[in-house]
C-alpha cells in the first residue's frame, strides 16, 4: 500500500480526502477548521490511516499563499512527510475529467490522483532565519511601493498649495524639507518670517548642518516665496492634506529605516548573503532579497532548475515540422526572484561595475538580439553564477 491524504486548503479550513492506494479512496471526505481541535481530528484521522496499512501517509495539498501555514506548522512540528504542489501542475491535473466538476472534495481526490501520477518529491522548508529574513524583505517592498504612491499624492497637494517650493531643497523628501513644509506650508507664512528665524527652524531640524548653510536654504525660500503663484491660500483643506501627508511620509522613512536596519543584521549571519555580496553591483538589499527567494540553494540539484525556478527559463512550442522561433519566458517561478535579478543586471552594468556581465550583455547585443531580450539573457546567466558559487561556497571572481 502507499497512502496518502490530500487537503484542498481554504481560509481556515481544509477538505479532506485520502487514499489507501491508486484508485481505492478510504472513507468519505470531511472537513477541519485550522485550530487546534481541528488538528487533532486530522491526527487522529492520520493515525488511522497509518494503522490501517502499516505506512506513514504522505498528505499533499497545493501551495496557497497564507492559508497553509498552520497546516505546515502543525506537519513539521509532528515530523510528518508532505508535498506542497504548485498550483499550476494541480491545475492541470484537475483539467484532465471531462466532467466539468469543482467540489473541495473533488480537489482534495484530484490531489491523491496526482500524487499516484508525478514524481513529486517531500517539501523542503526553507530555514526559519531565511523567512524571516524573505517576511522583511517583502515587507520592505509593500511599504516601499505604499510610499512611492504616497509621494505622488504629496506633489500633486504641494503644486496645489506652494508650487515653488520644490526649487528650494535638493531632496524634496528628506527630513528638514518636510519639518521646514509643515511648520511653513505657504508663501503667504513664510513671507510673513523673518529670515534668520527660518534659519534657526531650518538648523534646528538639521543638527549636522552649519548655521550658514541653513541662512542659505532660508533665504532661498523665501526667494521661492515671492516667485510663488499662490500668495494666498483659498482652500484649507488643501493644508490639512499636505500636513497629513508630510506626517505620513516621514513615518513611512521611519518604518522603512527600521526595516532596513533589521535585514541587514539578520542577513549578515547568513553565510550565502556574503558570497551573493561579492558579485558586483549586487547590493545590501539585492542581495538580501535574492537568498530569501532562493532559500537554501541544496533545494535545486541544477543551474536550470533554479531559472526556472526565477521564471526566466524560455518557453518552447514545437509541434510537428512548426518550430517557434521567437519565445517569452516562462514567468512561472517566483516573480519578486525574477524582479530583483534584474534590477541587479541593471546594477551590474551601471557604471561598468560588472565587466564579466558587461561582455556577456555586449555579446547578445552583437548577435543581433534587442535589449529587453540581452537584459534577460544576462539575467539567466546571473542566475547560474549564483548557483554554482552558492554550491561551492566561494566569492564570485
Amino acid at each position: 500500500m502507499d497512502p496518502v491524504i490530500g487537503l484542498d486548503i481554504a481560509k481556515g479550513e481544509s477538505q479532506v480526502q485520502a487514499f489507501l492506494q491508486r484508485k481505492h479512496p478510504y472513507k468519505k471526505s470531511f472537513k477541519f477548521e485550522h485550530h487546534l481541535e481541528g488538528l487533532d481530528v486530522f491526527y487522529k484521522f492520520y493515525k488511522e490511516i497509518e494503522a490501517e496499512t502499516g505506512k506513514d501517509p504522505v498528505v499533499i495539498f497545493e501551495s496557497t499563499g497564507h492559508y497553509h501555514e498552520p497546516i505546515v506548522q502543525f506537519l513539521e512540528r509532528e515530523k510528518i512527510v508532505y508535498i506542497m504542489v504548485n498550483p499550476i501542475i494541480s491545475h492541470g491535473a484537475k483539467k484532465s475529467s471531462m466532467r466539468k466538476v469543482k467540489t473541495d472534495a473533488i480537489d482534495a481526490s484530484h490531489l491523491c490522483e496526482l500524487y499516484y501520477k508525478e514524481d513529486l518529491e517531500p517539501y523542503h522548508k526553507k530555514s526559519i532565519q531565511v523567512l524571516n529574513l524573505r517576511n522583511l524583505t517583502r515587507m520592505h517592498d509593500a511599504i516601499t511601493s505604499s510610499y512611492v504612491q504616497m509621494k505622488l499624492q504629496f506633489l500633486a497637494t504641494l503644486d496645489q498649495v506652494f508650487p515653488e517650493y520644490k526649487k528650494v531643497f535638493s531632496d524634496t523628501y528628506s527630513r528638514v524639507s518636510l519639518r521646514t513644509l509643515y511648520l511653513f506650508p505657504t508663501a503667504e507664512k513664510v513671507l510673513n518670517k523673518d529670515v534668520n528665524d527660518l534659519a534657526e527652524e531650518m538648523k534646528g531640524n538639521c543638527q549636522k548642518r552649519s548655521y550658514k548653510w541653513a541662512l542659505k536654504k532660508a533665504e532661498g525660500l523665501k526667494e521661492a516665496a515671492l516667485k510663488d503663484p499662490f500668495q494666498k491660500n483659498l482652500y484649507d483643506s488643501n493644508l490639512v492634506s499636505l500636513k497629513m501627508y508630510i506626517n505620513l511620509l516621514l513615518e513611512y522613512q521611519a518604518h522603512l529605516s527600521k526595516l532596513k536596519d533589521e535585514i541587514d543584521t539578520l542577513a549578515n549571519e547568513i553565510e550565502d548573503y556574503h558570497i551573493i555580496r561579492s558579485i558586483p553591483g549586487v547590493g545590501d538589499k539585492i542581495a538580501a532579497t535574492i537568498i530569501s527567494e532562493i532559500g537554501e540553494i541544496e533545494r535545486f540539484s541544477h543551474p536550470k532548475k533554479l531559472v526556472a525556478f526565477a521564471g526566466i527559463d524560455p518557453r518552447v512550442h514545437e509541434s510537428g515540422k512548426f518550430k517557434a522561433t521567437y519565445n517569452r519566458i516562462t514567468k512561472r517561478g517566483s516573480s519578486r526572484l525574477r524582479q530583483i535579478l534584474y534590477s541587479a543586471v541593471l546594477c551590474g552594468l551601471r557604471n561598468s561595475r560588472n565587466s564579466k556581465l558587461i561582455a556577456f550583455y555586449q555579446k547578445k547585443r552583437e548577435e543581433g538580439k534587442p535589449h529587453k531580450v540581452a537584459m534577460i539573457a544576462c539575467a539567466n546567466k546571473l542566475t547560474q553564477w549564483i548557483f554554482y558559487i552558492l554550491k561551492r561556497k566561494e566569492d564570485f571572481r
